[in-house]
């Protein structure tokens, strides 16, 4: 589906690495490898907040017959290093993972580092305004020795809430920041644990409760039985709070893939839910990932469900035709810079009246602005 308003705001040259928190840190040139999955909200002044994941790689990583990668080290006063790998430990055939080779696991590095990027936007999210580097979220503990990726912003109860997925050999989990004004955040704890990403906070209660969307990876799943609508892997399930700090599994399922198309073989979480205005049979409005297989990575694909207003557990409505597919006319202009293709990752969502203003990655390259009308989710 094509959209009169659909751009890229932020790009990897838009990005001053010498204000960068890696900045004088290592002896060896670095360079943006993606701006991309953001985080999106509203901010007192009218603005809209992009906070845009930074992925920050070695310029030259493979040298003296080794492999290197960047780390946050977090003894003493904490600081990035360098680590290196033999060559023949390890597997660099996909761009984003380096998977080291005889650990019996799956084991892996990253081949970069990321770090978040407040950027303002003006209302419509079209234009930068500013570029906040002294409000950048770097690593600052051992879960995060290889970063902190992912963000979602969710705006409840008169605080912005926004969770991020932090990166480390301890545990691969989803962790907290919160701020009173959208701008300046405080790390606040660990939510989730080992491999459950995608950790969406509803934009508002419900009966009481604070809710979530997550999405736990594994790398066995049990079959449903011969002929079910559902097809057996990873889903997006649900949790719910009585605080937004500890956190309880609802036993209903929330979104599942369907057995009816391979678009969502894997599927998480995309943009954080919120309530729908001015749309029949509205409620929750979820915007998702479905990942179609292809070759290594697979095609992204952004896709909606809107689930009921008392019950997130029950969807009122969904489509399997996608809202969002990657768009390589939008990177023509960044070709040369290209390491993926066929991916987009929605992250955020603001209403703007009669449309949304959606945010996501694309290519993990750059950040994309889409505005969607609410005609698109109407019975």
């Amino acid at each position: 589906m094509k959209y009169d308003v659909d751009a890229l705001v932020v790009l990897p040259d838009d990005i001053d690495l010498a204000r960068s928190p890696l900045a004088n840190h290592i002896d060896a040139e670095t360079f943006v490898l993606g701006a991309f999955n953001p985080g999106l909200t509203r901010l007192p002044n009218g603005n809209l907040l992009l906070m845009v994941r930074v992925a920050e790689a070695l310029r030259d990583p493979i040298a003296d017959g080794h492999l290197h990668n960047i780390r946050w080290e977090a003894e003493g006063d904490g600081r990035f290093v360098t680590d290196a790998w033999p060559l023949e430990l390890v597997d660099t055939s996909d761009p984003r993972t380096v998977r080291l080779r005889g650990g019996g696991w799956n084991i892996m590095v990253l081949t970069s580092l990321s770090w978040l990027l407040p950027v303002e936007l003006t209302p419509d999210g079209m234009t930068p305004v500013a570029f906040h580097y002294d409000r950048a979220i770097a690593p600052i503990n051992g879960l995060q020795c290889y970063g902190v990726e992912d963000p979602r912003i969710s705006f409840v109860e008169g605080q912005w809430l926004m969770t991020t997925c932090s990166i480390g050999p301890e545990r691969q989990c989803t962790t907290l920041y919160t701020s009173s004004n959208g701008m300046d955040w405080t790390f606040t704890d660990i939510l989730l644990d080992h491999q459950n990403k995608d950790m969406l906070l509803f934009e508002g209660l419900i009966n009481n409760q604070y809710w979530a969307q997550t999405r736990p990876l594994g790398d066995a799943y049990f079959a449903y039985p011969p002929g079910s609508e559902w097809r057996a892997g990873p889903s997006i399930n649900l949790a719910h709070s009585p605080d937004g700090r500890f956190w309880k599994p609802f036993s209903k399922p929330g979104i599942r893939p369907h057995a009816a198309t391979l678009a969502t073989a894997r599927m998480g979480g995309g943009s954080p839910p919120l309530l729908t205005k001015g749309i029949e049979d509205g409620g929750w409005l979820s915007l998702w990932h479905g990942v179609e297989p292809k070759e290594l990575v697979g095609i992204y694909r952004t896709y909606w469900s809107i689930l009921a207003s008392d019950d997130p557990s029950t969807v009122v409505r969904s489509c399997h035709k996608p809202l969002l597919e990657p768009n390589p006319d939008l990177t023509i202009p960044i070709e040369h810079q290209m390491y993926l293709r066929d991916v987009v990752f929605t992250t955020g969502i603001v209403d703007a009246g009669d449309h949304y203003i959606v945010a996501s990655g694309e290519a993990d390259l750059a950040c994309r602005i889409t505005h969607i009308p609410k005609s698109a989710f109407s019975p």
